[in-house]
Formats: structure tokens, C-alpha cells, sequence
């Protein structure tokens, strides 16, 4: 009975999903896409993201449950460094995507592939010293990040036991990508529901059975990302790929590398950028509310993680289709996307809305039930917070458009003003104004400047996309 009230609804419907998709089944970039065809290609790598954000999310669950409100905070507390880390790999991914695709588009299928294995093994080594050297610093990082005496052991434990599995972590990352470039979702959906079977065994074992914590939470992460990550690295080089990428023999070039992450940067300083933000949030709610505010704030992590993923994997399948369509001078294509897009982007934010208000209650007592006071602050919290979700999906795609146009700095700006500009100022200034509602009410507010300028930046940087009459080339 124990494992009926886990929150693994959502792998249990992914699995079924996936085992409905014939795995050996491409998904190709070219050619006109429908609403039909866009979900159909989307769809693989939403559930992808979305397997791979209840890894932290059942970490929470299990670590909130048999281990204390001490060390879901430190969880929290600790988890933005752990994953501005392993969003290396993101960035790497979506640039790298986007400009596989494009030469792809242009007719240069071998040196798309060269470039694909640099950026692989570059991200691999990247997860080794940088996992490396976190743990080296993890006390430090711990103290920065707000930890407490009573909760310093276990934010130290769950930094140096995560690095374990950060290499497979910036690869796994790097991959979801990737996946949608190599024209296999279907694979990355695969990977991650493997990974995430992995990670939630391991937690009801660890952390459950055996009462390890947060070193238990910590070890079943590092073990799941590990199989979504190193595994890939098997298939892309071995016979059985049937993708349009695989590993070949190369000598790194540093000017594609510089590229690809250049292009992908928006896509690091947005979840760098967030999980600044997140830190932020903790400082303010530790300074206002202590540790039931970090508590509390958790649980709307947890949900957003879900909710975001949504427009994450969005973007991910959908940035090496406008990559493709982009090498191949098709702006007829590209404008339909964006019009398409917008309107599944609207669809989805008020679906999500809606669902998080209607049932604010209930998500947060499968964190907190055990204290009702605790519920009470995070359901008030819930109904201020999610309201974000009508804008933030259009803003993301915006990002991700950018990408796909092979312009990053483009991209970047939009990304790095939305979060690290706009959030960050107010969930510093609003509760000077509101006092405590200003803290959940900071997303939204951000979410509606950032509307304003993702909207400027379309009109000005791609005119071809929204101009019926346009003249230019691309």
C-alpha cells in the first residue's frame, strides 16, 4: 500500500506512453509540421523533461517524509548549485542541437557528426573536474548558499554524493537535446523513464527501507542521472543506432565548440539565472519565515518543475525543427511554427494555471500534510505563485526561437533579463512593499516585464517571422 501513495502517476502514464511508440521510429526535421506533427514531435522530449524533474522531486518526497523538515530544507537549499552544474550540459545540448540541425538543413550530415561527438566528450570532461572540484568546496558552498549548524552535515552530504553521477548529469542534459537533432525523442523518452525507475528504487530502498536521509536521496539521484547520461554514449557509437547522429572519430575543433555553446548559452543563463533566483528566494524566505518558508517554497519548486518541464521539452523538440528550417531558407515553415507554437504554448499555460489553483491543496499535503500550518502557508503560497504559468511558456519559447535561429545572444538576453533581471529585482523589492505575499507574487510580476520585452525582440530581431511583407533574407 506504501508504494500506491507515491508521486509516480505521471512515470506510470510516461511508461505506458513510451511502450505505445515503436522505439525503432524516426522522427524526421524536414518537411511541412501540423499541430499533429508538432505534438507528436514534442511530445517524446516533454516527457523526457518531465521524468527527469521528478528525480529531485521524489528525492523531496521521501527525504520530507521519513527524514525531517531539516533536511527537505537542505535539500532545497543545496539543489540550485548541484544543478547549475549540470545545466552545462543543457547549454551544450540546445546550441549544439540547433547547429547540427542547421548543417543538417544545409546538406553537411558528417560534419554535423563530427560536431556532435566534440561537444559529447566535451561534456563529459566538463562533469568531471567541475564535479570534482564541488565536492572540494562543498562546505564552503553550503555556508554561502544559508545553511544552518543544524542542517550544514546534510547539505555537505548531498553536494558530495550528487557529484558522483555529475558527469553522467551534464550528459544526460546534453542529450535531451540531442535526441530530438539525432531525429530518436522516442530513445530520450526511454532513457529517462530507465533513469527514473532507477532513482525512485533507490529512494524507497535508501531512504525509506534503510533510514540513510539524505545521503540516501543523494545516492539515488547520482545513480539515476548516471544511467540517463553514460548509457547514450553506448548506443551513439554502436551498430544499433538508427539515428541521423552518432559518434565518429574527430579531433576537437574549438571553433565549434564555441559555437554550439555560445548558441546555447541562453539556455545555462536561464537556468543559471533561476536557480539564483531560487537561492535568493531561500535567503528571503529563511530571513522572513525560516525553515517552514524553504519548506514551503519547496513544494511550489517540486510543482513548477513539473508544470516548466512542459515548456523545457517543448522547447528542446522544437529548436532543432526550426534549426533545420532555418538552414534551409524556409520562412514560410518558420513562421507557421511560431504561430503554432504560440497558440499550444497559451493553451498549455492556462491548463496549468487552472490545475495548480484548483488543486493547491492536496499537492501541498502530499509534501507537508504532516503539518497543517505548514499546508496552510504553502496552499496561500500556491495560489499567488502559479499564476505565472499564463506568460512564463511564451517567454521560454522566445529564448528557444533565438536558438534556433543560431542567434545567442539574442537568446541570452532575453533569457538572462526575464530571471536574473526581472525575478531577481523583485523578490527583492516586493516584500519591502507586500511583505510576504511580494515574495510569491515575484514570479508573476517578473513574468509579465519579461512579456514585454520577448515580444520587442521578435518584432526587431526576426521581422521575417512576423512580417507577411518582409523583403529581407535570412
Amino acid at each position: 500500500m506504501f508504494f500506491e501513495s507515491l508521486p509516480i502517476g505521471e512515470n506510470v502514464v510516461i511508461l505506458q506512453l513510451v511502450l505505445t511508440i515503436p522505439s525503432d521510429v524516426n522522427i524526421e526535421l524536414s518537411g511541412h509540421y501540423t499541430y499533429r506533427r508538432i505534438v507528436r514531435s514534442v511530445l517524446p522530449s516533454i516527457a523526457m523533461v518531465l521524468v527527469t524533474s521528478i528525480y529531485s522531486i521524489v528525492d523531496g518526497f521521501f527525504v520530507a517524509n521519513f527524514a525531517g523538515k531539516s533536511g527537505f530544507a537542505a535539500i532545497n537549499i543545496t539543489f540550485p548549485v548541484i544543478m547549475m552544474i549540470g545545466s552545462l550540459g543543457l547549454m551544450i545540448g540546445s546550441g549544439g542541437a540547433a547547429l547540427t540541425s542547421k548543417l543538417k538543413g544545409e546538406g553537411y550530415p558528417q560534419k554535423a557528426n563530427r560536431v556532435f561527438t566534440m561537444l559529447v566528450w566535451f561534456g563529459l570532461a566538463l562533469g568531471v573536474v567541475l564535479g570534482i572540484v564541488l565536492a572540494f568546496l562543498a562546505p564552503m558552498v553550503s555556508r554561502w548558499l544559508g545553511a544552518d549548524e543544524a542542517m550544514m552535515d546534510e547539505c555537505i552530504s548531498y553536494i558530495r554524493l550528487n557529484m558522483i553521477g555529475m558527469p553522467g548529469f551534464v550528459l544526460q542534459c546534453a542529450f535531451q537535446s540531442f535526441y530530438m537533432a539525432a531525429e530518436r525523442p522516442q530513445l530520450g523518452t526511454l532513457m529517462s523513464v530507465v533513469a527514473g525507475v532507477v532513482n525512485i528504487a533507490l529512494d524507497a530502498l535508501l531512504v525509506w527501507g534503510l533510514g540513510m536521509g539524505v545521503s540516501g536521496a543523494a545516492i539515488a539521484t547520482a545513480a539515476g542521472c548516471s544511467v540517463g547520461g553514460l548509457f547514450p554514449l553506448y548506443y551513439f557509437s554502436s551498430s544499433r543506432n538508427r539515428g541521423s547522429l552518432r559518434l565518429v572519430r574527430t579531433r576537437m575543433l574549438w571553433l565549434y565548440v564555441r559555437k554550439a555553446c555560445t548558441n546555447g548559452v541562453s539556455e545555462y543563463v536561464a537556468n543559471i539565472a533561476m536557480n539564483i533566483v531560487t537561492i535568493c528566494y531561500n535567503l528571503q524566505l529563511m530571513r522572513y519565515l525560516g525553515e517552514d518558508g524553504v519548506a514551503a517554497y519547496g513544494v511550489l519548486m517540486y510543482i513548477a518543475f513539473i508544470f516548466v518541464a512542459v515548456f523545457i521539452g517543448y522547447n528542446i523538440g522544437i529548436t532543432p525543427v526550426i534549426g533545420y528550417h532555418y538552414g534551409a531558407r524556409d520562412i514560410g515553415e518558420q513562421r507557421s511554427l511560431l504561430r503554432k507554437s504560440m497558440i499550444l504554448i497559451a493553451v498549455a499555460g492556462i491548463l496549468m494555471t487552472a490545475t495548480a489553483e484548483i488543486f493547491a491543496r492536496p499537492l501541498s499535503r502530499i509534501f507537508v500534510g504532516y503539518d497543517e500550518a505548514l499546508t496552510e502557508l504553502t496552499v496561500n503560497a500556491m495560489r499567488l505563485y502559479f499564476p505565472a504559468m499564463l506568460l512564463c511558456g511564451w517567454n521560454m519559447f522566445v529564448s528557444a526561437l533565438f536558438t534556433g535561429l543560431n542567434n545567442g545572444v539574442v537568446s541570452a538576453v532575453a533569457a538572462f533579463t526575464r530571471t536574473l533581471g526581472f525575478e531577481l529585482a523583485c523578490v527583492w523589492l516586493l516584500p519591502l512593499i507586500l511583505g510576504i505575499s511580494g515574495i510569491w507574487v515575484s514570479w508573476g510580476i517578473a513574468e509579465m516585464l519579461s512579456l514585454f520585452l520577448c515580444n520587442f525582440l521578435v518584432v526587431r530581431f526576426a521581422p521575417q517571422l512576423v512580417k507577411k511583407k518582409f523583403k529581407g533574407t535570412q
